[in-house]
Parts: C-alpha cells; sequence; structure tokens
C-alpha cells in the first residue's frame, strides 16, 4: 500500500509540475503574440504614412515643378491643326 501511495504522489508531482510547466510557456507565447501584433500596427501605420506621402509626391504640379527645375524641361509649342482636318 506504501508503494502505491508513493507512486501516486510521484504521478501527482509530475502532474503538477507539467501545469506550471505549460502555464509558463502559454504565457511567453502571449507575451510574444502581443509584442508581434503591437509590430504589425506600427507597421500600419508606418503603411499609412508613407501611402501618403507616396501620394503627395505623385501629385501632378509636384511633378510638373519638378520636370521644369530639375531636368529643364518645357512644354512644346503649340502648332496650328492643319486645314485638312485629320
Amino acid at each position: 500500500m506504501f508503494r502505491v501511495n508513493l507512486v501516486l504522489l510521484f504521478i501527482v508531482v509530475v502532474c503538477a509540475l507539467a501545469v506550471v510547466t505549460a502555464q509558463h510557456r502559454g504565457r511567453k507565447l502571449f507575451q510574444a503574440l502581443e509584442a508581434e501584433q503591437e509590430k504589425v500596427r506600427q507597421l500600419d501605420i508606418e503603411f499609412g504614412q508613407l501611402q501618403i506621402e507616396m501620394s503627395t509626391w505623385a501629385t501632378h504640379p509636384r511633378i510638373e515643378k519638378t520636370a521644369r527645375e530639375r531636368l529643364h524641361m518645357v512644354l512644346p509649342p503649340v502648332a496650328a491643326a492643319p486645314a485638312g482636318g485629320r
């Protein structure tokens, strides 16, 4: 009878350690998940800011100004339309 009680006690202790280990691992994984979700939120914010910046840089007046100033481009002279109607 003593041996059976000793074996049962050993099984209970092992199960208790397994529960503690599982809870600890679960908490660590949850902390890692929270950290990754925070990174996702920050990247979403940065992506939105970059989209706004990209749309600002791609506006027609900005492109035209850059073409004139940096590339020294000018509008071609307007030619009169041919009388033939083509």
